[in-house]
């Protein structure tokens, strides 16, 4: 796989950085998720082809085996709070000093520096500060915070992901390590350029939820069938839309222009209506046929049977069952290889990482009697 041979050393953290960490272990990273000892189980959902070690980090033995663990390493990926690290004296300084080509990556929702670099968050406020949450929502109410996905996991985890794939290359050059400041403020900021660059050619003049793409216009929305779920219409473009009316079997010698803003409110009850008297898959067979970017809102428990979705296998089950999505992108040569084990359990794979990082029998079996590690190899096989 393409991050084959990658060494990373995850903090165990919550939501971004994990996801962070199972990407690079989707593509081949060789992930092992740092965790405390005395926590019986992992909040970690992104544990996919991860192993876990774990350590006592209120002890001198523990941070010094962190410490070599890390200097051993390619990448660092660390989730807490600025300061944390540099307190255990495993600061990106102190540890670039004895591995120049390490990749050091801080992710936090403010980043490094600033007022607020120390200040607790959860992605509605990284969100908020980015500057997008205040375009979020429909006409006449409060901006609206979607699921946690922007700032944790795209500004966040994603982002942090293609600045260590980044720093990665960047090291064939150089030869070179380097820090990945990566603030999810900054990262939901940025991907919302399009929102910020578009500004000027009155993509966003009218106010939220009153434009072409924030659920202002009647055609790019969702609607309601009679079975009582919902179609996802997006036909911006004159061709498409000419489409969704013939789908629709509307006359558009008797309808309002598509674009004047003063008949939005007209086309949407005539869309409302006309989609809610037939059901979900009804409306999928007719528009399959036309190119009218009109497809069904899916359900997690839909979306793997979908014959698109099926014909690509853009969903897996692991060994447990559990459907998930295929990691994206799909590389002709060298595509990702999702683990299909089971997520693992605290410490089960801290013998087995001590010995390749070069511990000794010996030197394994004092740390676990001194209570500097934890294994818990034999639960997880229960």
């Amino acid at each position: 796989m393409a991050l084959a041979g990658v060494r990373v050393i995850e903090l165990a953290g919550l939501a971004p950085a994990p996801f962070c960490g199972m990407i690079l272990a989707d593509f081949g990273a060789k992930v092992v998720r740092v965790d405390r000892t005395k926590t019986p189980t992992s909040l970690d959902t992104q544990a996919r082809g991860k192993r876990s070690v774990a350590i006592n980090l209120k002890s001198a033995e523990g941070v010094a085996l962190l410490r070599k663990l890390c200097v051993q390493s390619d990448v660092v990926l660390e989730p807490y709070r600025k300061g944390v690290m540099e307190k255990l004296g495993l600061g990106p300084r102190e540890l670039l000093k004895e591995n120049p080509r390490l990749i050091y990556a801080r992710l936090t929702g403010y980043g490094q520096s600033g007022s607020y670099a120390t200040a607790a968050g959860h992605d509605i406020n990284y969100l908020a500060m980015s500057g997008l949450l205040s375009r979020l929502g429909r006409s006449g109410e409060k901006p609206y915070a979607p699921l946690n996905l922007i700032a944790d996991f795209a500004g966040g985890g994603l982002t942090c992901a293609l600045g260590i794939v980044l720093a990665l290359l960047e090291r064939t050059k150089s030869g070179k390590g380097q820090v990945i400041d990566a603030s999810m403020v900054e990262g939901a900021a940025y991907l919302g350029s399009f929102v910020w660059k578009s500004q000027r050619v009155g993509l966003w003049s009218r106010g939220r939820g009153e434009n072409l793409l924030d659920s202002g216009a009647p055609f790019y929305d969702t609607y309601k069938t009679l079975d009582g779920k919902y179609m996802a219409v997006g036909p911006l473009e004159p061709q498409f839309y000419e489409q969704l009316l013939k789908g629709l079997q509307l006359d558009a010698g008797e309808l309002p222009p598509q674009m004047s803003f003063s008949d939005w409110p007209e086309l949407r009850r005539i869309f409302t209506q006309r989609f809610a008297s037939k059901t979900q898959a009804d409306w999928s067979r007719i528009f399959d046929e036309v190119d009218a970017c009109v497809t069904p809102v899916l359900s997690f428990d839909e979306v793997s049977s979908h014959h698109h979705n099926r014909e690509r296998g853009s969903f897996v089950k692991n060994s447990s069952g559990e459907e998930f999505p295929r990691p994206a992108p799909v590389l002709s040569r060298t595509p990702a290889e999702p683990c299909l084990a089971s997520d693992p359990v605290v410490g089960e794979h801290t013998v087995e990482v001590l010995q390749e990082y070069g511990f000794t029998s010996a030197e394994i079996d004092k740390m676990l009697s001194d209570r500097v590690v934890e294994c818990r190899a034999e639960k997880a096989k229960l």
